[in-house]
């Protein structure tokens, strides 16, 4: 199994070791003192910043590419905007009295603070919430996308000093794939949405026809999860130039339909009626006998029950194209049509996010894995499905090097506290609210049945929820119930706007840090240089927090930090890719000479990895790679 990058680092954290290593000379300030571009990067690539009189003036994409992005010109936008939050800001009435029922996050106006102010304030009323009701009041899972980068992690630097605290009600799963990821693990055995998929020269050179259901690659392609490496957007520029046929099933005619013109072929449904429309196409398959039961029988169980259900001898509902045709408006010959099309041809189903964005929204990634199925072409070169093609450029083989591993919740020496007191140490992150109106409430989840916490405290960093979470209106009502709120942020979003505390953070342009591009693909290492300081009083998450574990207990600093200040972490991350690389045979210079250099580096490619198919030893031997299923297969 290959995971991705975002899907390794959330479950497996790498804590550091105690040595205490040396702080690195941070580099002069390039564009100042020698006329040149700052190399750093965002989640949209890596960036040269061109810097005069201590301000960004331009931004450009440091990685050569056929399709721009525009996103990599707006750094100085993004430091230098008005909407950044110039300082430690508290919300009136709560400075007036913290003790007092919540009321008016949201209209209330702010009162400016000094920092030592704004954390002592944190500081004792997290001690009076914890102390009154226990670690599962405290909600830390603050789930957002945050900036680049392996040391400034904002959510995981305030879960790190939330655990020196003694614990915290943290969140399970993503916005982005929800019930995809609860729902995949049943079916083939692993969270799949963020593994490496079958790799793009397969595609390219076995696939017969693709089809994009409900995904807008030429717009998510933009941005990854830790930095794009750009080469996904290239990959569906060459599938263009190929002239292979591409179906795009979507009702909204994206910038990925324009992009592919006449090569594309354009399938409007009806909003949420995909699942009937895969049931239309897999009724045609079998009626016409062309659904593989050989493959079926070998590496399934549970078709013989679907089967009954699609023929609607379960329900006398035959799922039949003419049946589709009515719920989802796409005619019933262009049903029957698209049917014949996979089943005569190598075909790859690849499939967004945004189709299980909603409610029994598990059922269209499962149902898709029951269609590829059907056609019987998984593990097979350029065949089956693929449900990462349109995020953090998925396909792109992995390269072989040094590995950068990230900033841990878990500090070395400490233990990682949990929320012992009966409450909950995790949520659903999209529950939040029902939380908040249920507390001690039950709901049931992948199966079982859990308790809410009684929150009494949010801290939210680095994520902007309020633009993530669904039915705003609920939100903003069920905001109202902690007793404090502490945001994070460095512009003024509208999670900022209903936080009783807001503190301002730097942009990962005003400080240093590191970063791969590629999170399949691991193709480079990118030196994050801090290129302006600090804007106004904002401040590191890092710093920040240090400074908080200190207020914790004497030496609670010297235990958050392990002793390292910025670039000695950075180059603690460093070394150990460095030690990686080496054990493949993989050259990277020491760390100094790396960071003065001022360029990326790029991981060695790998002929075997540019041959990957996904579940092709799944497809060599079922029973020596069986599936992380109970029956070792896929469960139709």
């Amino acid at each position: 199994m290959t995971l991705t990058r975002r899907e390794f680092i959330k479950h497996s954290g790498i804590a550091a070791g105690a040595l205490v290593v040396t702080s690195a000379a941070p580099l002069p300030a390039w564009a100042e003192e020698k006329g040149g571009k700052i190399l750093t990067a965002g989640r949209w690539g890596a960036m040269n910043v061109e810097v005069k009189d201590g301000k960004i003036v331009s931004s450009t994409g440091a990685l050569a590419k056929t399709i721009p992005n525009s996103l990599q010109s707006t750094a100085a936008d993004q430091v230098h905007t008005t909407a950044r939050i110039q300082h430690p800001m508290v919300r009136k009435s709560y400075l007036d009295n913290p003790l007092q029922p919540a009321k008016g996050r949201g209209e209330d106006t702010y009162v400016q603070v000094s920092w030592e102010q704004a954390l002592k304030l944190i500081h004792e009323q997290h001690d009076r919430i914890r102390k009154a009701n226990g670690p599962s009041a405290i909600f830390a899972g603050s789930y957002g996308w945050r900036s680049s980068g392996v040391l400034h992690k904002a959510q995981t630097l305030l879960q790190r000093y939330m655990n020196l605290a003694g614990g915290y009600s943290g969140h399970s799963g993503d916005y982005s794939t929800g019930a995809a990821q609860v729902i995949m693990p049943h079916v083939v055995g692993s969270v799949e949405v963020y593994e490496q998929q079958t790799s793009w020269p397969l595609i390219l050179e076995n696939s017969q026809v693709v089809v994009l259901w409900g995904m807008n690659p030429l717009n998510t392609l933009k941005i990854a999860w830790s930095s794009t490496d750009e080469q996904g957007l290239e990959y569906f520029h060459q599938l263009k130039k190929s002239g292979k046929p591409v179906i795009a099933i979507d009702p909204i005619r994206s910038e990925t339909i324009e992009f592919f013109g006449d090569n594309a072929t354009w399938i409007a449904p009806n909003m949420g009626t995909d699942v009937a429309l895969m049931l239309g196409i897999a009724h045609t398959l079998m009626t016409q006998g062309k659904h593989d039961k050989v493959f079926l029988e070998k590496y399934t169980t549970g078709y013989p029950q679907f089967e009954e259900y699609l023929t609607g001898k379960s329900d006398n509902t035959p799922k039949s194209a003419a049946w589709a045709a009515e719920i989802t408006g796409v005619p019933e010959a262009q049903i029957v049509k698209l049917a014949e099309l996979m089943a005569a041809n190598r075909t790859m189903l690849m499939a967004g996010w945004g189709i299980q964005r909603q409610q029994y929204g598990e059922q269209k990634h499962w149902m898709l894995v029951t269609l590829a199925a059907m056609l019987g072409q998984i593990g097979t070169p350029g065949g089956g499905f693929g449900f990462s093609y349109h995020y953090s450029n998925g396909g792109n083989p992995t390269r072989v090097g040094g590995v950068l591993p990230e900033m841990s919740a878990a500090i070395a020496g400490q233990a990682s506290e949990a929320a012992d007191d009966g409450g909950m140490t995790a949520i659903p992150v999209a529950r939040i609210v029902d939380a908040l109106e249920n507390p001690g409430g039950k709901y049931q989840h992948n199966g079982k049945e859990q308790t809410y916490p009684n929150i009494k405290m949010i801290w939210w960093a680095g994520g902007g929820n309020f633009t993530h979470h669904q039915d705003t209106n609920r939100l903003i009502k069920a905001w109202q119930k902690p007793e404090m709120i502490v945001v994070s942020e460095c512009y003024w979003t509208a999670a900022a706007k209903h936080a009783d505390i807001v503190l301002p953070i730097t942009t990962s342009f005003e400080r240093n840090d590191l970063t791969m591009t590629g999170d399949y693909s691991n193709q480079h290492i990118v030196p994050m240089k801090q290129a302006v300081a600090p804007q106004f009083e904002a401040r590191n998450d890092f710093d920040v927090f240090a400074d908080l574990a200190e207020l914790l207990k004497p030496g609670g600093k010297e235990i958050y930090t392990e002793g390292k200040d910025e670039m000695a972490w950075l180059k603690f991350f460093y070394d150990a890719a460095q030690k990686g690389a080496r054990a493949q045979r993989v050259t990277m210079p020491m760390f100094n000479a790396f960071w003065q250099q001022n360029k990326l580096i790029e991981m060695r490619r790998s002929e075997k990895n540019e041959q990957y198919v996904r579940y092709g030893d799944f497809r060599a031997d079922p029973v020596k790679n069986a599936l992380g299923t109970p029956s070792g297969k896929i469960e139709d």
